[in-house]
């Protein structure tokens, strides 16, 4: 049937191809051309199917070569991270509308954890990072991003609760008033006893086991369940903070200075004059005074001992006070500082002015400019100015 079927096909395409004026196909030459055309249609079926599988192998291979591209990635980019707790104290502050990458970055750079793509991580994993405040907080250093988050999320813990301000200037007996009227509702008498254990303060080894002077002032945040050690501690390590910055030890020690003597300057000068412009004259006078073998007669000194009254100038009576701190009757630097001096007051202690005063006195209280002298005559003209200042100011001298 098909032979037949075929010879009729055969026939008509002799008849057309004789109609177009081409020679015929033998019937041999036709049916070979269309075992060729079976073959290539065969044969594409079977590469497409071959495509089609290789696809489908590329295709998988990927899906499991990106799983393990991943885990080969994570793994080369992991994040350090500690373990634990932590250790210590560390005041850490987020503030409103901080994102969590910016918090993170805070975070190691507090030294809080180790990295901050270990606390990103962690928080992106833990829907409560949302949840996580604009406050101070009180963490530990060196803790899992884990154990960080929880505790920043554990607010009755780690929010700070107050504040204590501590003015520059403040003597240790006056430190201890303050934080006994703060906030903090202290025990009567927490802070004075815990001055009086001087070693569990952090002090400096210079410090003569003395916390005067060593008492940094600044504005502080009260850790949750801070007593009195606490606070002070934080005041001392913000000094030794503060004097690392300013290299004070080795500095002082380049100006054949001890760094406690450049500490009690430093205290002077904050108590004699309030303009910072006028810090590193005042040093250079004290040393000038001292290099010289003349007294101080700083008034400031007595007024440690004598408690100030408000006036500028101190009695006669107070200047015959026996005590080691009265400078009017004794050669050299009051035994130890007057009070807790300021960054800027460290740093003039160290680096003196170059010049050859030996007086200085304010003239204007109000501006608090001070005049500088080499002379005693001079020094003298200077003093009458602030005569007729106070003159015209009665009551403020």
């Amino acid at each position: 049937m098909d032979e037949q079927l075929n010879e009729g096909e055969d026939q008509r395409d002799d008849d057309l191809g004789t109609g177009l004026g081409l020679r015929p196909e033998t019937r041999v030459e036709r049916r070979a051309n269309r075992r060729r055309a079976r073959g290539r249609r065969a044969f594409g079926c079977f590469a497409g199917l071959i495509s089609l599988l290789v696809v489908g192998a590329l295709v998988a291979g990927a899906v499991v070569g990106f799983g393990k591209g991943k885990d080969a990635l994570e793994g080369l980019f992991s994040a350090p991270d500690y373990e634990g707790a932590g250790t210590g104290t560390v005041v850490v502050e987020i503030t409103k509308g901080q994102a969590t990458a910016s918090i993170a970055d805070t975070l190691e750079k507090k030294e809080v954890v180790k990295s901050a793509r270990a606390f990103e991580r962690v928080a992106r994993d833990d829907p409560r990072s949302l949840q996580i405040q604009a406050a101070t907080y009180t963490l530990r250093k060196h803790m899992s991003a884990k154990a960080a988050l929880d505790l920043m999320l554990n607010t009755a813990e780690s929010v700070r609760v107050a504040r204590v301000s501590v003015p520059a200037g403040k003597t240790k007996a006056e430190v201890a008033v303050i934080l006994q009227s703060s906030k903090m509702k202290l025990p009567a008498g927490a802070a004075a006893t815990a001055l009086g254990k001087p070693a569990s303060l952090g002090l400096p080894p210079y410090a003569h086991n003395n916390a005067e002077g060593f008492l940094f002032p600044g504005t502080y945040d009260v850790p949750k369940n801070a007593n009195a050690y606490t606070m002070l501690k934080l005041m001392t390590a913000q000094y030794a903070k503060t004097a690392a910055s300013l290299d004070l030890t080795n500095t002082a020690a380049r100006k054949k200075l001890d760094p406690y003597q450049a500490v009690i300057v430093a205290s002077i000068i904050g108590a004699e004059t309030n303009r910072s412009e006028d810090y590193a004259k005042v040093a250079r006078v004290i040393y000038n005074r001292l290099a010289a073998g003349m007294r101080l007669q700083m008034d400031s000194t007595i007024h440690y001992v004598v408690g100030k009254d408000g006036g500028v100038f101190t009695t006669p009576e107070q200047r015959e006070n026996p005590s080691r701190y009265n400078t009017y009757k004794y050669k050299g630097l009051p035994p130890t500082p007057i009070n807790s001096p300021t960054r800027d007051e460290l740093r003039a202690a160290i680096n003196p002015a170059q010049g050859s005063w030996l007086y200085f006195t304010l003239v204007n209280l109000d501006t608090g400019e001070t005049a500088f002298a080499s002379s005693a005559e001079e020094h003298q003209a200077n003093v009458e100015k602030l005569q007729t200042w106070c003159q015209a100011h009665k009551g403020r001298c």
